[in-house]
């Protein structure tokens, strides 16, 4: 009788940022939205883009190029990828621009690479692993390093009548 060994498959949305691909959890993917009405919102720091209405709640927007320092380009058309992220059994949501995305992939556990000590122009930290195409590298993001709560809470603790109402400064 033979043993057949079980692969473990996870599962991953991959989008494009700049020339990078990247892929986080589908499991942390809530909603992909098209581009979204976005409110800009004072005193944050430069990655925070401002805030949309999703679903009756009020979420933060991040600008991944900023976040991951890649150029910035005048986009007329991004996605907006709404997502949960967690930290001691406590749970938020944010959302971040993206260029667009990719698809959604299933990797056996054997095929994700760890992350080189050499190379790469984003925070090690951010990554946890790689996964190798025919042409490429798809980087799997750890969200909960990427947005931590820490930054999050800042916003989301904002009071509404600090939230711009003006449409002139929604993007």
């Amino acid at each position: 009788m033979a043993v057949t060994k079980n692969k473990h498959k996870n599962t991953f949305l991959s989008f494009h940022i700049g020339k990078e691909i990247f892929a986080i959890s589908v499991k942390k993917v809530l909603e992909v939205l098209e581009k979204q009405n976005i409110t800009e919102i004072p005193d944050v720091p430069d990655y925070v883009k401002g805030v949309i209405n999703f679903r009756g709640d009020i979420l933060p927007v991040i600008d991944t190029r900023i976040k991951f320092k890649i150029p910035i380009i005048n986009q007329e058309n991004f996605v907006v990828i709404v997502m949960e992220i967690s930290e001691n059994e406590k749970n938020m949501r944010i959302c971040a621009i993206v260029d667009n995305v990719q698809d959604v992939i299933a990797v056996d556990d054997t095929e994700v690479k760890p992350v080189p000590e050499l190379g790469l122009k984003y925070k090690r930290d951010f990554l946890t692993g790689m996964i190798k195409t025919e042409n490429s590298f798809i980087m799997i993001l750890d969200i909960n390093k990427v947005f931590t709560f820490e930054e999050i809470e800042i916003i989301s603790e904002m009071k509404p009548e600090q939230i711009q109402n003006d449409e002139n400064r929604s993007i």
